[in-house]
């Protein structure tokens, strides 16, 4: 559930609601920590995020399902291509981008092969359909933000 939702109903029956907020706030920020981290996982390896060939694994919003609202894949997007990344994207519910509330990407899903082509792989939505041990595998890089690679061990692993 949406924090923000979740605190200005509490509100109407008089609750506190300062965690639920600062939840909020977290998951705000949270694509600005994921663009550091790429960038940090990048420089490691002599390389930047200008330039770099980037490939995002998920868009929607959550786990197995097809709803990219409040998705912070998008802003994540948004944020590596402001960067001067070449960005690309891989989600089994999403053959194009489109169009959403706030982004207008316009961008077509990328095929999962190949993957050593990408400097970095990104996985933001940590969707079953996705074989993480071959994406380690064959990955030069591989930036997890939602822990889908806990008990491998690869010097290719950066977890955020």
């Amino acid at each position: 559930m949406d924090p923000f939702y979740l605190s200005w109903k509490a509100k109407e029956w008089d609750f506190r609601t300062r965690f639920i907020e600062l939840a909020g706030e977290i998951n705000t920020n949270m694509p600005y920590h994921v663009l550091a981290s790429v960038g940090g996982a990048l420089n490691r390896h002599k390389k930047s995020i200008n330039g770099a060939k980037l490939l995002v694994l998920g868009v929607a919003y959550k786990k197995d399902i097809d709803d990219l609202r409040e998705s912070p894949s998008l802003t994540i997007i948004e944020l590596l291509q402001k960067d001067g990344a070449q960005v690309s994207y891989h989600d089994p519910y999403f053959p194009f981008s489109g169009k959403g509330r706030k982004y207008d990407l316009q961008m077509k899903c990328a095929e999962l092969k190949d993957l050593g082509q990408y400097d970095c792989v990104v996985i933001v939505t940590d969707h079953s359909e996705y074989h993480y041990p071959r994406i380690v595998r064959e990955a030069q890089l591989v930036l997890d933000t939602r822990n889908t690679t806990r008990g491998m061990k690869s010097s290719k692993i950066v977890r955020c």
